[in-house]
């Protein structure tokens, strides 16, 4: 044909697929197996292919359905994964919506706002908080499993999770007792649309690392512990929901963007489960990481006191970030990848490291400085912790907050609790308000000893009660 033929011819008359032959022919590729690779030299050996890893792809909430920037995403969940979802560790258990299989494919890709979608998020927030967790650990020790509270040598027993577990509760929880996390559903006043709390990214991993923690440090949990132990473990779940976001580059890339950079610029990160926040009538979810809060400011409410605790480790974040950043040479999303990466193996390694009862600011604190001096890492590492700290009460610092942090130095405790104080739990999750940890089956207890020593002591005589001889 005729070259300027061709070229005078409409647009129009190329022919192009139709969307249903695209779809078509991309289920088409999807299915198509690969096959062995031709090799030019037949004298060279054969090499079997590569067995594809075994895994999962799933698709799930980024943060939750209100924070509508980062929607929902795939990710991929490496190992064995069978229907419920369930693996070794964590099962499906919900009464009520039937286990969900993978495709063909071996993925668990579901429609959201879905019973089936509801399911597969929550199984994959907890696994991939406790592969985050279970990845620090094993920096230090490759044979160190992280166990849940109930696992012995006899008890391999998994975390059960129920996604719609309490419905019409506006809460969520971990229950030792239940050997669960249980998450609740409601409609806010004045509104028609339903919340779910398992659909939140920053709910989900809150509970989850209760149930980690719980594992690590049994006692901590305790309402008998004091006010700064409960701020340890509300903390822990505030600071699980950054370090999973931080873990995953395309929410690091997301925070980057957002603040240019500048961690104390408004950003999704900080702000602590939004929708449920905004369902409650608050601008910026439950919590704010990025705060100003003192120990002094507090009393011993342990919502307040453990925002003191997230938000010193949120300002080292940012310290240490902004310290190593070299946006000529390392990509910034890169670095705060790398820095969060660091920053949750220093704490959730001085927290296993610190007193296994009635734990203090000041034991974690000490033990992030040792372990970062050990990790060789440079003095301001120290520097960042100790500032920080101190600036909100929880250590006294012997040298100006000018002057490098002395090594192998403990710092003392600047505000502690008092002998007899004790947590006040009103404003916390659903976990710190969880009845199972305030041994309140004690206090039933002692009635029924009181009962029992009355009756010892008097008998009924003629309709009446008399005092026995």
């Amino acid at each position: 044909m005729d070259e300027n033929m061709c070229m005078t011819l409409p647009v129009s008359f190329v022919p192009t697929p139709s969307a249903l032959y695209r779809a078509h022919r991309k289920s088409a590729q999807l299915l198509q197996q690969p096959s062995l690779p031709r090799l030019k030299d037949t004298a060279l050996p054969t090499r079997p292919a590569a067995a594809p890893p075994a895994g999962a792809r799933v698709l799930i909430w980024k943060q939750d359905p209100s924070v509508s920037e980062l929607g929902t995403r795939k990710i991929f969940l490496p190992g064995v994964i069978l229907e419920g979802p369930r693996d070794a560790r964590i099962t499906y258990g919900q009464p009520g919506i039937a286990p969900v299989s993978p495709n063909a494919f071996g993925d668990f890709i579901m429609a959201p706002d879905t019973d089936q979608f509801d399911a597969v998020h929550a199984f994959a927030v907890v696994r991939s908080t406790l592969t985050m967790y279970q990845r620090v650990l094993s920096r230090a020790d490759t044979s160190a499993p992280l166990p849940w509270a109930w696992n012995s040598g006899s008890n391999t027993d998994p975390l059960q999770v129920f996604p719609h577990g309490l419905p019409n509760v506006m809460n969520a929880y971990y229950s030792r007792s239940d050997r669960a996390l249980k998450f609740g559903d409601f409609v806010p006043t004045g509104a028609t649309g339903r919340v779910f709390t398992c659909r939140s990214f920053d709910i989900v991993s809150h509970e989850t690392g209760h149930a980690v923690l719980d594992g690590l440090k049994p006692q901590w949990i305790l309402n008998s512990a004091p006010p700064q132990t409960g701020g340890l473990h509300e903390s822990f779940g505030d600071l699980t929901a950054i370090f999973l976001a931080l873990s995953q580059l395309d929410q690091v890339e997301a925070v980057i963007a957002q603040t240019k950079a500048d961690l104390h610029d408004k950003t999704f990160l900080a702000d602590m489960a939004e929708q449920f926040g905004l369902a409650l009538g608050r601008p910026n979810g439950l919590r704010n990481a990025d705060n100003d809060l003192k120990l002094s400011e507090t009393g011993n409410e342990v919502h307040a006191i453990s925002q003191v605790f997230t938000g010193a480790i949120y300002d080292i974040l940012a310290d240490i970030f902004s310290f190593e950043r070299a946006p000529g040479l390392r990509d910034d999303a890169a670095c705060l990848h790398g820095v969060a990466g660091y920053l949750c193996s220093l704490v959730l390694r001085a927290l296993v490291a610190a007193p296994d009862a009635n734990a203090k600011y000041a034991d974690v604190v000490n033990q992030m400085l040792r372990i970062a001096q050990e990790d060789g890492k440079p003095v301001d590492y120290a520097n960042f912790i100790r500032n920080r700290f101190a600036l909100r009460e929880v250590v006294v610092s012997p040298v100006p907050l000018t002057e490098d942090q002395p090594q192998n130095l403990e710092l003392p405790a600047m505000v502690e609790d008092a002998p007899d104080a004790r947590q006040d739990r009103r404003a916390c999750c659903g976990t710190m308000n969880h009845a199972e940890y305030f041994d309140l089956e004690g206090v039933l207890d002692a009635e029924r000893q009181a009962l029992a020593a009355w009756c010892k002591n008097y008998s009924t005589r003629h309709g009446e009660f008399t005092v026995e001889k």
